[in-house]
């Protein structure tokens, strides 16, 4: 049975200032629990039902369990979909540290919808891209609805948040051992004609508002995404998080050609 005490632990994590106090954060699912278990973070506490529970095996060893039933779960569960277990993690600590030489890091300049983050956190994780930088006005990554999109990323890709103008500024005044910044723009060059490298910034901007003018003095190189077929009436802008997807598949297939 899960305790009164934990259900109220559970639902004051669905609050970020509550999740960035106690340095904790619940996520739920088969996939997601044994992919963040496996990834080395650390569950502090873990209901499960007695089939799943066994599915864990040795990784539950130090962890507080409990085994219990699907409805009970579903009780303090903070998604929709049914799920037969659910966990609190601890928050792994990650800094905004300055890019390594020839890898990709990614920016979010403002994403504001949490599963839009979801999704782009395990679009990086599928194309090896292992530290986003947020900036302070993105959605957070450790939230239920984040979580659960990124199905379980969060446990091989570091997300950190800081003052991304501050970032970028310091990586611009590093001069010729700064790394590129790509952002995607309507005025930007053709990304399917355009020699990338392997490594750099890729920048990518709000929903609704795209990079915010005061960033776009930093990126180095303006990419674009065109329509097919060219002129013929379409949607005003991909979502943000298809966007990435193209852009960094278009930066892994060009490394490849360069092997």
């Amino acid at each position: 049975m899960i305790s009164q005490n934990k259900r109220k632990t559970i639902r004051a994590l669905e609050q970020k200032k509550r999740r960035d106090t106690e340095g904790l954060f619940v996520a739920e699912g088969r996939k997601t629990v044994g992919d963040l278990l496996r990834g080395g973070l650390t569950a502090t506490y873990i209901a499960a039902t007695e089939e799943r529970m066994a599915e864990l095996g040795h990784e539950t060893a130090g962890t507080e369990t409990v085994v219990t039933e699907a409805d009970e779960i579903a009780e303090v569960s903070q998604l929709k979909t049914r799920s037969e277990i659910i966990a609190i993690f601890r928050k792994p600590q990650c800094h905004a540290e300055e890019p390594a030489d020839g890898a990709l890091t990614l920016a979010l300049d403002g994403i504001q919808d949490p599963g839009n983050l979801g999704t782009i956190i395990r679009t990086a994780d599928w194309f090896g891209v292992t530290d986003i930088v947020c900036s302070t006005q993105c959605a957070d990554a450790f939230g239920p609805k984040a979580v659960q999109a990124t199905m379980g990323a969060l446990a091989r890709v570091r997300v950190a948040y800081t003052d991304l103008g501050r970032w970028l500024a310091a990586n611009r005044d590093r001069g010729d051992k700064g790394c590129e910044v790509f952002g995607t723009y309507l005025e930007g060059k053709n990304i399917y004609e355009e020699s990338l490298p392997a490594g750099g910034i890729i920048l990518m901007g709000n929903e609704g508002h795209g990079i915010d003018p005061k960033l776009s003095g930093y990126v180095t190189r303006k990419l674009y995404i065109p329509s097919f077929p060219a002129g013929r009436p379409t949607s005003e802008s991909l979502n943000v998080g298809t966007a990435t997807a193209i852009t960094l598949s278009e930066f892994r297939r060009a490394a490849t050609r360069k092997r």
